[in-house]
């Protein structure tokens, strides 16, 4: 379990990196915008299409790891008053139904990518597929994140970690 977390350790630091070097593209895009625009008088409208590209292959991802780290959107109210083998019954099924999610969105994002991959973005020119990617890397990602997660939870003689603001009060 250790070298399994070990590496995803990894795969969640280069996935950020990634999306890091994006957040980075996006705004130099958003800067030649703004520069073509207002001084050169000449709007590159190619721009547009590109950083909504950008922005998908930051949030999906990311997303990803949002379940890995635990700060994706829950709602602990309930899960925290139960007692702890409840409450690890209830996070594993949790992650559970996060990782289906992440599996079905991935299998039907890759439909979606054969299905449009021969039409081209016009602004662009390339496939129409590339918009859909990071939907299936964000959901086999997820998809991976959350079996750790319920490993974890499985594996853990205690009760499930404290998640959101319950954690936050610990420190």
């Amino acid at each position: 379990m250790k070298a399994f977390s070990r590496a995803l350790d990894i795969l969640s630091a280069l996935t950020v990196t990634v999306a890091g070097a994006a957040l980075v593209g996006l705004l130099a895009m958003m800067g030649w915008l703004v520069f073509g625009r207002y001084v050169l008088n000449d709007t590159p409208t190619w721009i547009e299409r590109a950083a909504t590209l950008c922005i998908l292959a930051i949030a999906m991802p990311v997303a990803a790891v949002g379940v890995r780290e635990r700060f994706h959107l829950s709602v602990l109210g309930v899960r925290e008053m139960l007692p702890g083998g409840l409450q690890r019954i209830v996070a594993i099924g949790c992650d559970a139904l996060m990782g289906l999610f992440g599996a079905g969105m991935a299998w039907w994002s890759w439909e979606l990518v054969g299905t449009v991959a021969n039409f081209k973005i016009p602004l662009l020119g390339i496939s129409q597929g590339w918009t859909y990617v990071p939907m299936v890397v964000g959901g086999a990602l997820m998809t991976l994140y959350a079996i750790e997660q319920v490993l974890r939870d499985i594996l853990s003689t205690d009760a499930p970690e404290k998640r959101g603001v319950a954690a936050a009060f610990l420190e």
